[in-house]
């Protein structure tokens, strides 16, 4: 079987986002309409991910066509052993989540609205965003063009064709291993051991709690021994880290995904040294 690794930007709490930008850190809602670059924080922040990932031989590299994803997707390959230089596949399917007026406001906004409309501030759409179900479509969509694409290339040809490939994700904001295949470290390539073909995804908070979601309630994706549920689907900080292994198997319709399963969430060792990060 051959492998694929899956790795997307961790984001803070409310609306994370890759690396931190001006408008995080003075709380306000960017989503989709708001497009900026990088905090002087948010650079060191995708710095530090990039040393701490920079040995990890990325196959493919998918980022969400906003400033911010792109900038911390550049920072990581270029501090790659491997990948310096590697091309980007920039994926409008991996945006942030619209939040439609609440953009460009403080969050309180989104949660005085939510309020008044009697629900949580997660499930809340404001006017003119994206429903919860809408960017569950979206990243359907995404993994199944993955799928797609890591078949067509990986499996078409070569022993592992016949039996399938394997998927690890890396979600920097990401999910699930048995607990004996997770190294006691926490190493940069936990839960990648035996897995050939890794993918960088590079995304945003509130798109990868979405994601993360579908993997486990709806595709069943396997949790770490002892994982809690309040810590898998906490908000991510910039630039946090989340790994999952995808098994996907061939059928006459396509490629399928056989099993699934979270290594680790949310880890953000690497920035413990920054004076001013997550």
């Amino acid at each position: 079987m051959s492998d694929l690794l899956m790795l997307v930007s961790p984001i803070e709490p409310a609306c994370p986002v890759s690396g931190e930008t001006q408008y995080n850190r003075e709380k306000l809602l960017q989503g989709q309409g708001v497009d900026t670059l990088l905090s002087e924080t948010g650079v060191q922040q995708a710095e530090a991910a990039g040393q701490y990932l920079k040995d990890i031989v990325f196959t493919k590299v998918f980022v969400s066509n906003l400033q911010r994803a792109v900038q911390t997707a550049e920072i990581i390959l270029r501090n790659n052993t491997h990948c310096s230089g590697m091309e980007m596949v920039l994926e409008p399917l991996l945006r942030e989540r619209g939040f439609g007026v609440a953009e460009g406001r403080h969050k309180e906004y989104l949660k005085n609205m939510a309020n008044a409309a009697g629900q949580s501030c997660r499930d809340y759409t404001p006017p003119g965003g994206e429903t919860l179900d809408q960017v569950k479509l979206r990243f359907k969509k995404f993994l199944k063009a993955l799928f797609k694409q890591m078949l067509d290339e990986h499996l078409s040809s070569g022993p592992a064709a016949s039996s399938g490939a394997s998927a690890s994700g890396d979600v920097a904001q990401g999910t699930a291993a048995v607990a004996s295949d997770i190294p006691p470290r926490c190493s940069a390539d936990d839960g990648l051991q035996g897995v050939l073909v890794h993918t960088l995804v590079v995304s945003h908070g509130a798109y990868i709690r979405v994601a993360i979601w579908h993997l486990v309630e709806d595709l069943n994706c396997a949790l770490p021994a002892g994982a809690k549920m309040q810590q898998v689907f906490s908000p991510c900080p910039n630039t946090g880290i989340s790994r999952f292994i995808l098994t996907l198997s061939e059928s006459e319709s396509g490629p399928v995904l056989s099993a699934a399963r979270c290594v680790f969430t949310n880890r953000k060792d690497h920035l413990e040294n920054l004076t001013d990060g997550q």
